[in-house]
């Protein structure tokens, strides 16, 4: 009787330090979407395909801020029509997901699921049920050019122009050419239909209804929810030629593409219909820092076995939130004033104010850039790039020990702590990222057990070491409190 007692107040023990329904799961939905017979049946498939209960609001989100809080989900999908979403939609949605709790951190994983109609809204939710490892890609960035996450890969180059390159098998050498300036948009849409991608990857100039190719040279442009590329030189047009197959598209550096604009006929609504994106990654306004679209992508690529790509978005977005609270806490729930003509005076002045002094640039962009980033998609989806074995340099794991949560990191013979650190990934715009870890389930109340010389932040749903020193072949642990 002794024992079986143990074994329950043990099992008691770990249920408590653990929130309630840690993979719980809510679906916003509008009532315009309530009300229509085709779009309530995308909310009523991913309720069903997640356990989710649905949640009704009349025209923002924020009207069920009280029974969110109630419900407290880990993930919350928005099912809305395109009209509805824009960039302030977004916007509020980051600061919404801070505000069910006392903490400054986002307390649930969220996206939305939208398309040019109610069946491509669908398509979105059925393409997100089985997992996706990223096998081929296309890009117009040099920045993932050493194309080791990939079987096959090709991009147009936006550091010179001209230049393009290939690689066609997992151990293959990459090849570069050159073409000329003509030639660069046709190069593009090429590729992307030879390579039939699961990814792509963009940072151009662009708005909601063009994506320029670099340097300008030709656009691809939304039509009746699909892709048609337009010849800068020549006038000519050809539709992007679509395979059918679920895609990843991470717009980690165009400006405005990753904004809806409240109209069907959009550049995000295009990829998400015509060129079935079931996952999209980008600004709702123009960017110039980038440190949120980058950071996400920096966070994915140095974790690729580790991080799906919500949650590199998600863990990114946590670690900035951290840094910008460092510089200046009383703006941490402050919309940025203006993403107009006149940002580069309302802002700097704002933060002047809060400052005492002239603002750095990372001090201005990371405010600039923090509420501006939309994730379209299942926020549960299970998306990832495939691991560099080479690379896989540790591992972790985590479980309660006693009453303690307990983080262990074992480091291998081949670990590399600037490897970790994200080795010089666009360090331009992002800086040497710490530790992080996800945890698998959602804590309840935790910190730092005392005696813990990490300078750590520690929340419900992750933690972030930011002097983890790491050596090879070595076991560190990080402990912590639940409640």
């Amino acid at each position: 009787m002794r024992k079986i007692l143990s074994l329950a107040l043990l099992c008691l023990i770990v249920l408590s330090s653990c929130s309630r329904d840690e993979d719980s799961y809510v679906v916003l939905i509008s009532k315009a979407v309530e009300c229509d017979s085709a779009w309530i049946g995308v909310a009523n498939n991913l309720s069903m395909k997640h356990n989710a209960e649905i949640v009704v609001y009349e025209e923002s989100p924020r009207e069920v801020l009280d029974q969110l809080r109630e419900l407290y989900p880990r993930y919350v999908a928005i099912v809305e029509k395109p009209e509805n979403i824009g960039r302030d939609y977004v916007i509020d949605m980051h600061l919404m997901s801070r505000d069910i709790d006392e903490d400054i951190y986002a307390d649930f994983f969220w996206g939305i699921i939208t398309g040019y109609d109610a069946e491509a809204a669908m398509r979105m939710v059925d393409n997100s049920t089985e997992p996706l490892v990223i096998k081929d890609a296309v890009a117009t960035i040099m920045e993932l050019n050493s194309a080791k996450w990939f079987d096959n890969y090709a991009w147009v180059d936006d550091h010179t122009r001209g230049l393009w390159g290939e690689k066609r098998g997992r151990d293959a050498e990459i090849r570069t050419d050159t073409i000329t300036k003509e030639q660069v948009l046709r190069k593009f849409t090429d590729i992307y239909e030879a390579y039939d991608p699961d990814l792509v990857v963009t940072a151009a100039h662009a708005t909601q209804r063009n994506l320029e190719m670099p340097y300008s040279l030709g656009n691809l442009k939304p039509r009746d929810g699909k892709l048609y590329a337009e010849d800068r030189f020549t006038g000519e047009e050809w539709d992007l030629k679509e395979s059918g197959k679920r895609r990843v598209y991470a717009v980690v550096g165009n400006c405005l593409i990753g904004d809806v604009n409240n109209t069907k006929e959009s550049m995000a609504i295009a990829w998400m219909n015509g060129s079935n994106a079931a996952t999209m990654l980008g600004y709702v306004v123009t960017t110039w820092h980038g440190r949120n679209g980058w950071g996400a992508l920096k966070y994915w690529v140095t974790n690729p076995e580790r991080y799906t790509l919500a949650e590199a978005t998600y863990i990114n977005q946590q670690d900035f939130l951290h840094q910008q609270n460092e510089w200046y806490p009383s703006l941490i729930d402050e919309r940025y004033p203006d993403f107009e003509d006149s940002e580069f005076e309302v802002a700097p002045a704002r933060l002047m104010e809060v400052l005492g002094r002239e603002p750095s640039t990372d001090e201005l962009g990371f405010w600039h850039d923090r509420d501006v980033v939309a994730y379209y998609g299942d926020p549960k989806w299970d998306v990832r790039l495939q691991p560099v074995d080479s690379e896989v340099g540790y591992s972790v794991e985590s479980a309660m020990r006693g009453d303690k949560y307990v983080v262990t990191v074992k480091t291998f013979d081949n670990f590399n702590l600037e490897r970790m650190k994200g080795n010089k990934f666009k360090q331009e715009h992002v800086l040497d990222l710490p530790f992080s870890y996800i945890f698998p389930e959602r804590l309840s109340k935790p910190s730092l057990a005392e005696g813990q010389a990490w300078d750590a932040v520690v929340d419900e749903n992750f933690v972030l070491v930011y002097n983890a020193e790491f050596e090879p072949n070595s076991i560190y642990e990080i402990i912590l409190d639940v409640k």
